[in-house]
């Protein structure tokens, strides 16, 4: 089957979730690197753990919630005790920059016709803020939010939004994205993946056919034009 829709993940394919804590490094100090990565770490923790349970006590917890969470749990093991960087680190998360192929490939997929959306764990607010302050809200057709299942990825529930919005089957769609574990479940759900192996890390999740894996986005548009004839 051709290519019909081009699928993003966000945060770490399309933007780089560690330039909110890069614009603030020096005031963080030298444990910046850690605490970006320990934030990253715990927002997904939190939202695996909170998709596995049946359900929380305290009900759903949407993702924004759940990055300030993380950020507080991140700068009190770094012992960073500023509320006033705390405030500027997320405001920076939710103006996260672009990777610097992102725009160019994007109108690529649009001059070609292409169909262009998002799935994401981030509300659709995060998700609108990102989009505008790269300047990129008009390059993309669909926005998918993880609050519309109250479910976070990996759950199939919320890849199935996909077919279901734009009439496609999911071999009709090809999904990119950054992160292995999402690369591996959405390929289990029956989409085309490319893996976006930004920092050239070991291949997992042997279970899961991955189709193809590149280092950025910048040769999807000719990679779709291949499954044209396939």
């Amino acid at each position: 089957m051709p290519i019909k829709v081009c699928l993003f993940d966000a945060y770490g394919t399309l933007f780089d979730l560690h330039s909110a804590v890069a614009r603030h490094a020096a005031a963080v100090g030298p444990s910046a690197a850690v605490l970006s990565e320990v934030w990253r770490n715990k927002q997904l923790e939190y939202s695996w753990i909170r998709s596995a349970m049946a359900p929380p006590a305290d009900g759903w917890k949407d993702f924004w919630i759940l990055t300030q969470d993380a950020l507080d749990f991140a700068m009190a093991r770094l012992q960073v005790d500023d509320p006033g960087l705390r405030k500027d680190l997320l405001d920076a998360y939710l103006t996260l920059s672009a990777f610097p192929e992102v725009r160019a490939v994007l109108e690529r997929l649009k001059a070609e016709g292409m169909r262009t959306a998002i799935i994401s764990n981030g509300t659709q607010a995060m998700l609108n803020s990102a989009l505008t302050s790269a300047g990129l809200d008009g390059l993309i057709d669909l926005v998918v939010s993880a609050d519309e299942v109250k479910v976070f990825k990996p759950s199939p529930k919320i890849y199935q939004l996909i077919p279901q919005r734009l009439g496609v089957s999911p071999q009709e769609v090809l999904f990119h994205s950054s992160n292995a574990w999402d690369a591996a479940s959405a390929a289990s759900f029956g989409f085309r993946v490319a893996r976006i192996d930004r920092t050239r890390q070991p291949r997992e999740y042997a279970f899961a056919s991955m189709m193809i894996e590149r280092p950025d986005l910048s040769d999807i548009p000719g990679i779709v034009r291949e499954f044209m004839y396939v």
